[in-house]
């Protein structure tokens, strides 16, 4: 059975927003919080998450990585608000 993938956002201490993709949520925002996450959010403590977004697939997941990615900051705050 495929898992199921999440995009998820995470905003940091210094108010930067970091975007991921995960099919465990609460596992990877746990390594994030642990130091144990991706680079750019070592160091930035606390963490909070924002967003989450169902994808299916990887695949899927990756694309909409990719487009988050690419929206500039007041959209992904958008995005943020509308969950």
């Amino acid at each position: 059975m495929e898992k199921t993938w999440h995009l998820y956002i995470l905003e940091c201490k210094d108010g930067t927003l970091y975007t991921g993709i995960t099919d465990d949520v609460q596992r990877r925002f746990k390594a994030h919080s642990e130091g144990k996450g991706a680079k750019y959010t070592r160091g930035r403590g606390p963490l909070k998450l924002v967003y989450t977004e169902e994808c299916g697939t990887h695949s899927v997941a990756l694309k909409r990585e990719l487009e988050i990615k690419a929206l500039p900051r007041e959209e992904k705050l958008n995005l943020i608000a509308k969950q």
